[in-house]
């Protein structure tokens, strides 16, 4: 079991933050064991870039420092903030000192031996971290970064429901709703992960709260020096991405002949409260055409909309769930 011990500092010092390089990560581990927690077709879609980028750069050296149940932490730095880029994150892989990933690389290699002669050159090489971090740049930019926007729009619903179950009902039945099995105990958090229990003080530092959408099943945690402790848990929404069954034609149809497609996509889309720049990065559509839109179907009312910090959340009346759930509803 590992247990953070926290004090009120801690608390007023934890935050929500943003993982480009940890979902990244979590799509390569997903194409390279076939993990079903990826969204439905993406490793189809994917498998032949993924291969391709096997060939031409170390991205075999990334693999072999991700077991299933850790990794090195200077492949996936925790992020600093909600407005994490991959910009950020890669700067961060980039300027990790030799001796810092050279200690992580042979902690994960008495754990999982590297056999490939190949790869163990490159985890080997002077140049491992440059290495590392070019593959993951090119990865990202062939793999992950035509859907990041989605990805990104549903953490984001995510957090904001979290700060509001903060505000309403305190930080133990926010903590221990990210995930089962984990436990709020006064100015302690038991979290799942180790056999064996392991303290963490978080120092005074905080801990970062990390909504992830490849992360299923369970959570991930940072707790290793020099790198700030975090807590990696599965987004809420994440079905949205996966194979579902398509609505029926008729339904379909007539929910876009009566609001129009686009309109349509918004109202489906409303199941979780969300804001208008979340929603045009969820749906690729003009921010200002999703205004326009749902400045529409708020006036119908089939809208309502309400203020969380900076941001206006539009979420779906009683009318607009009947509408979208279709004659089913009706009693």
């Amino acid at each position: 079991m590992l247990r953070y011990t926290a004090t009120a500092e801690d608390l007023l010092r934890s935050r929500f933050a943003l993982s480009p390089a940890f979902e990244l990560c979590g799509l390569l581990r997903g194409l390279d064991g076939g993990n079903a927690s990826l969204p439905g077709g993406w490793a189809a879609r994917l498998a032949p870039g993924f291969r391709r980028l096997r060939r031409e750069t170390a991205l075999d050296a990334v693999l072999a420092l991700q077991t299933g149940s850790s990794g090195a932490n200077f492949v996936a730095p925790p992020p600093r903030g909600l407005a994490q880029t991959w910009a950020d994150d890669l700067a961060a892989v980039r300027a990790t000192p030799l001796p810092v990933a050279r200690d992580e690389i042979d902690r994960l290699g008495r754990l999982a031996p590297v056999r490939d002669p190949q790869v163990r050159a490159l985890l080997d090489s002077d140049r491992v971290v440059d290495l590392v971090g070019d593959a993951l740049d090119r990865a990202w930019n062939e793999l992950l970064a035509p859907d990041w926007s989605r990805l990104r729009a549903i953490c984001e619903r995510d957090v904001v429901h979290r700060v509001g179950v903060i505000g309403e009902r305190g930080w133990r039945e926010a903590i221990e709703g990210l995930d089962r099995g984990l436990v709020w105990n006064g100015f302690s958090l038991q979290v799942p992960l180790h056999s064996e229990d392991r303290v963490v003080d978080l120092s005074g530092e905080g801990l970062l709260m990390v909504p992830s959408v490849l992360v299923r099943p369970g959570v991930a945690a940072f707790y290793d020096e020099p790198w700030p402790k975090a807590l990696v848990y599965p987004a809420r929404g994440t079905s949205a991405l996966r194979e579902r069954p398509a609505p029926g034609p008729d339904a379909r149809a007539t929910l876009g002949a009566l609001l129009g497609r686009s309109r349509a996509r918004l109202l489906a889309e409303l199941g979780t409260p969300a804001s208008t720049s979340q929603l045009a990065r969820s749906l690729g559509m003009a921010p200002g055409a999703v205004g326009d839109h749902l400045a529409v179907l708020r006036a119908s009312g089939l809208l309502a909309r309400a203020r969380s910090g900076r941001a206006v959340l539009y979420r779906r009346t009683a009318l607009g769930d009947a509408l979208v759930a279709g004659p089913a509803a009706e009693v």
